[in-house]
Order: C-alpha cells, then sequence, then structure tokens
C-alpha cells in the first residue's frame, strides 16, 4: 500500500510538471509504466494464487490494488494526447501483460487501450503494423509462459470488435486484427494445454495449427 501511495504520487507529478509539450519527459512517463506494470503484476499481488481464507483477509483490508492501479495505468496512457504514439509499439507487451491479469474489472478497463493504440498508429502511419507485429510477439510469449486464458480471449474479441465496428476508417481492417488474434490465442491455449499431453500426434497436429 505504501508503495501505491507512493507510486500515486510520482504519477500526479508527472500529470502537473512533465506532462505539457515545453516540457514532456519521455524517460520519465516510459519509467512510470513500467514501475506500474511491474506493481500490478508483482507475485504478492495474485490474490487468485492464495487460499479463499487469505484472499477475503487481504481484500478486506486492502481491497484489489491491481484493480486500482491498472485503472490509473489507463488513465496516465489517455493523459498522454499526442504524446502516445512515442510509446507504440514499446508498451504494447507492458500493457498487455497488465490485461492478461485474471480480473475481470482491470481487463474490460484495459483492454480498450489497444485499440487507442491501433487508432493512434493509424492516424500518425496509415496503418497499425508495429502494433499488430508487436502483440502477437508478445502473445505467443506470454501464453507459453502460463498467462491467458477462456475468458480473456472472449472478452478482447467482444471490446476489440465493438470499438472498430464504430470507426469508420478502422472498421475492416480492425475486425481481420481481431479475428487474427483471436484464432493465435485459441491455437496458443491449445498447444498449451496439450503440450503435456502422451499422445505425440496431438503435439504435433497443435504444433502444425499454431505454426
Amino acid at each position: 500500500r505504501v508503495f501505491l501511495r507512493a507510486i500515486n504520487q510520482y504519477a500526479d507529478m508527472l500529470n502537473k510538471k512533465f506532462l505539457d509539450q515545453a516540457n514532456f519527459e519521455l524517460q520519465l512517463w516510459n519509467n512510470y509504466f513500467h514501475l506500474a506494470v511491474a506493481f500490478l503484476t508483482q507475485e504478492s499481488l495474485q490474490l487468485e494464487n492464495f487460499s479463499s481464507a487469505k484472499r477475503a483477509k487481504i481484500l478486506n483490508k486492502y481491497g484489489d490494488m491491481r484493480r486500482q492501479i491498472g485503472f490509473e495505468i489507463r488513465d496516465m496512457w489517455y493523459n498522454l494526447g499526442q504524446h502516445k504514439i512515442k510509446f507504440i509499439p514499446e508498451m504494447v507487451g507492458p500493457i498487455l501483460e497488465m490485461t492478461l491479469i485474471p480480473e475481470t474489472e482491470l481487463r474490460k478497463a484495459t483492454i480498450p487501450i489497444f485499440f487507442d493504440m491501433m487508432q493512434c498508429e493509424s492516424h500518425s502511419t496509415r496503418s497499425f503494423q508495429m502494433f499488430e507485429n508487436e502483440i502477437i510477439t508478445k502473445l505467443d510469449h506470454e501464453v507459453e509462459g502460463g498467462r491467458g486464458d477462456e475468458q480473456y480471449k472472449v472478452l478482447f474479441d467482444k471490446i476489440l470488435l465493438e470499438h472498430c465496428r464504430k470507426h469508420k476508417y478502422l472498421a475492416k481492417t480492425g475486425e481481420t486484427f481481431v479475428k487474427l488474434v483471436v484464432s493465435l490465442m485459441e491455437r496458443l491455449l491449445d498447444y498449451r494445454t496439450i503440450m503435456h499431453d502422451e499422445n505425440k500426434e496431438n503435439r504435433m497436429s497443435c504444433t502444425v495449427n499454431v505454426l
């Protein structure tokens, strides 16, 4: 809780002193995002790994601090305004790590950041190729490392499709991208499940699907 308060004070200072065009400090903002995501993903806050009694005790006393800092990261991202493009594709991995935390409200609040990144890069370069390449590379790594689940896949699909379909220029390319990532996620999750299967043919078939 002490660290959370310190990070929030740091965030206030960034908004007040280092956000406008004349004083913007890329490295400071970069440090903030990496620090906040490291805080959110640390082992001691992953409540689903604890017994129900311990989880209830922590929630009762502190609430879910991952959710608190996650909402703060989301707000800080949107505060960046025209500076957002400076954080693409570098911030795709950390934001992905955050959205993969198995907390539904946190996921719903932070998955839309991906659409914002697509929109931002598309506005700047007429495509979102850098974002797309980065998320596919990082997703492969994260799912193989044990993160991600069926609920995440469903939320990712639903939230991003809704956002893309409302957008004049991203409707078609956005929908193609979402379908691609969701089908990749499906194959990666299948592959992860079957990796320890005795049946070599099953493993090989899943590997072929991923490739």
